[in-house]
């Protein structure tokens, strides 16, 4: 470890987006319109999820774990971004920047999770049909839904804990919207060696392995709707997935290029831009892509709005 001879880090400074005094205020409106239409969706999707009978299906527990944890992902990150971009104030706490970094990891991971939750449970619903019942039972889903959530929780407290034992010496200011992992790791003063190795292994069995059985799981799911004789019957069966294999794409897409891209002189700005996508665009783009396109959560919607209606 690096000699450090000045006193430790009390607050960062999260430089955010550059730009003119009304630039920020445009950054600030689109900001605080993500934010509130991302938590109004998903909110939306689990009270539909909640009560509506129909919707009480391994699918739809699984779609009410990712939409809670889309709206704490957002609103781990948002609202502090949009203070900066209203209050000019960059400087945020050393602990609160622990604190937001473990909540943004237990976010992200729980979304990994419960999207490898998805593809199994699409998996066995057209690969095993006769078998759906049995094998994705209520308590099968709950207790793939408190692994997805203690091994999270439990990873990233590691990873925070880490990062709040780390010397910063030379520099405080964050090149980031929000405290990254990544990017505190550049700031720290200290032997970068086992963290390294801690984020590679962490990289590969929280990341690659779920991304590998997602792929898997959509290998098998292809094979048996190309086996199906009726067009129809291919095109119901597909469209069943379609919903799920849209969020996967959104998701990981700006996750592996963010990590598989060399680094240059632009790699803060690209990371910025990527990470809003997986951060922003994501969970806003969730509550669409699984109402629009998904007749039951349509109409357990007209089914509510009846309801409304009536009383």
């Amino acid at each position: 470890m690096k000699n450090c001879t000045r006193s430790p880090v009390k607050q960062f400074s999260i430089l955010a987006f550059t730009t003119s005094p009304n630039g920020q205020i445009l950054l600030f409106i689109v900001v605080l319109l993500i934010y509130l239409f991302t938590v109004l969706g998903n909110a939306l999707i689990i009270t539909l999820i909640c009560l509506v009978s129909q919707l009480h299906t391994p699918m739809y527990f699984f779609l009410c774990n990712l939409s809670s944890s889309d709206i704490a992902y957002v609103s781990v990150t948002f609202p502090k971004l949009m203070s900066i971009f209203l209050t000019q104030d960059h400087s945020i706490t050393f602990y609160g920047c622990i604190a937001q970094l473990y909540f943004f990891l237990v976010c992200g991971q729980i979304d990994i999770f419960v999207l490898t939750c998805m593809a199994y449970d699409r998996y066995v619903a057209i690969c095993k049909p006769l078998q759906y019942s049995l094998i994705m039972n209520k308590g099968v889903c709950i207790t793939l839904a408190a692994f997805s959530w203690l091994t999270s929780i439990w990873n990233s407290l590691v990873h925070a804990m880490i990062a709040s034992l780390l010397p910063f010496c030379y520099s405080n200011e964050i090149d980031h919207f929000f405290c990254d992992l990544k990017t505190l790791n550049k700031l720290s003063a200290s032997d970068s060696t086992f963290r390294d190795l801690l984020t590679t292994v962490g990289s590969v069995l929280i990341g690659c392995v779920p991304f590998f059985l997602i792929i898997i799981s959509y290998v098998y799911i292809i094979l048996t709707i190309l086996k199906i004789r009726s067009s129809n019957g291919r095109l119901k069966a597909f469209s069943s997935c379609t919903s799920h294999l849209v969020t996967v794409l959104l998701f990981y897409g700006p996750i592996i290029f963010l990590y598989m891209k060399p680094e240059n002189n632009n790699s803060s700005k690209n990371d910025k831009l990527l990470s809003i996508c997986y951060v922003a665009i994501v969970p806003l783009l969730n509550p669409l892509v699984y109402s629009l396109r998904n007749k039951d959560v349509l109409a357990a919607a007209s089914k509510v709005k009846m309801y409304v209606k009536k009383m």
